[in-house]
């Protein structure tokens, strides 16, 4: 089969570090943190205290009231990052064939505020009055449906979940669509909204989230010594793909190359990363296969860096063990430690920042680092300050509860 080619042409984002791209990249390239005390609900009773949330967000901004009262956050906040990567592309000046444009959206949670506000209130009334929008409004797959009904776009049309690795499953899955033929131009991303008291109260349960409460800003620390868990995001991040020559016959600005993608499974454990990354090592070797490059060509990597104990000992060491002497030479970075875990999200928005980096050839920091941690590969991780390189090949890491792991990659065009 002859594989198409297949281009970045549009970017959207809303994040808790900047509610659209522009914002978003500044304050990734100066180190800014997106931490701080949880404001959506009162947290006196909760071990964490703290989140990565989106600010100064108004969804009458975009919707209706009516729309607003029929929409969960995540689906809002899926469809504004959409619809800033839409225009951003000028994909709609082209009259394209509805046909011929899909989408595909990932979230691990779904509309996991709206599931817990119609189950409380089950519970306190004991009077099955659920809204008619419950279901709607918290099935994963209904921002890749909104998206569609708004835009009219009638191509491959679904949503894709494997945990923290979900939205980066939708570009992959987009991206073979396009290559394979079956697509012109697909949207695909990812949505969170999951800083609720059950989001919140489950993952503390599992210590998987820092309880540096009295100093937000530097809770989330890849990589460091004294890490002691993730700080949950929320947002949504978006890309348009499109095929070469349908993007060059309209004239769309061209942001990189999306070359290759890796799908692997750590067949594990439910929650822990395999102690020697051998699905991210995988997955790794995949997507620069995929793309039809040499490891020595890889000059980025966006780890998943969530700031965990035993992920941040495992990738690096997927890292060091599948490139060698090699991977002394990779810039590494995890922008988590800036926006905190995205959860679903995470792996679309880690993606624009790779296809930025390659673009204005900058490595954003991986902030917060004190103390260098001895069980953790000697890599170069960009530790608190930007790095300017000119970048070629990158790739973007998201791995998931369940072993899921996913690498996309990118070249600069």
């Amino acid at each position: 089969m002859n594989l198409k080619r297949v281009v970045v042409t549009g970017l959207g984002a809303l994040t808790p570090v900047g509610n659209d791209v522009p914002t978003m990249w500044a304050n990734l390239q100066a180190g800014v943190s997106g931490a701080g005390p949880i404001t959506r609900f009162d947290t006196e009773k909760h071990k964490c205290r703290i989140a990565c949330e989106v600010k100064g967000f108004d969804p009458l901004e975009h919707f209706d009231r009516k729309e607003v009262r029929s929409i969960d956050l995540f689906t809002q906040y899926g469809m504004v990052a959409a619809n800033e990567a839409v225009a951003n592309s000028g994909l709609l000046q082209s009259n394209p064939d509805p046909d011929r444009v899909g989408i595909v959206w990932g979230s691990g949670m779904g509309g996991v505020i709206t599931f817990q506000q119609e189950v409380m209130d089950f519970t306190k009334s004991g009077v099955p009055r659920f809204s008619p929008f419950f279901v709607p409004k918290t099935i994963i797959d209904i921002c890749a449906g909104m998206l569609s009904i708004k835009y009219g776009f009638r191509g491959p049309n679904y949503a894709t979940v494997a945990a923290c690795a979900s939205s980066a499953v939708a570009i992959s899955d987009a991206f073979n669509a396009i290559r394979m033929g079956r697509a012109d131009a697909m949207i695909a991303g990812g949505s969170e909204a999951a800083v609720t008291e059950s989001g919140i109260g489950g993952f503390a349960t599992m210590r998987a989230l820092s309880t540096r409460n009295d100093d937000p800003a530097t809770a989330s620390r890849p990589y460091d010594r004294d890490r002691d868990g993730f700080v949950l995001g929320e947002g949504a991040g978006a890309l348009v793909l499109e095929e070469l020559e349908h993007a060059k016959a309209r004239g769309a600005h061209i942001y990189a190359e999306i070359t290759g993608s890796g799908l692997t499974a750590d067949a594990y454990h439910i929650t822990a990363s395999h102690p020697d990354g051998l699905g991210a090592k995988n997955a790794m070797a995949m997507a620069v296969a995929d793309s039809g490059m040499k490891l020595e060509d890889v000059d980025h990597i966006n780890t998943h860096g969530t700031s965990t104990p035993v992920g941040d000992i495992s990738e690096p060491r997927a890292i060091a063990g599948l490139f060698g002497e090699h991977a002394a030479t990779i810039s590494v970075n995890s922008t988590k430690s800036m926006t905190g875990h995205l959860l679903g999200a995470a792996g679309a928005v880690e993606a624009i920042a790779t296809v930025l980096a390659l673009e204005n050839g900058v490595v954003p920091p991986t902030i917060n680092h004190f103390n260098d941690d001895p069980e953790i590969a000697p890599l170069d991780f960009t530790f608190n300050h930007a790095v300017r390189r000119d970048i070629q090949f990158a790739l973007s890491n998201a791995f998931g509860f369940g072993g899921h792991n996913a690498c996309l990659a990118f070249r600069k065009f």
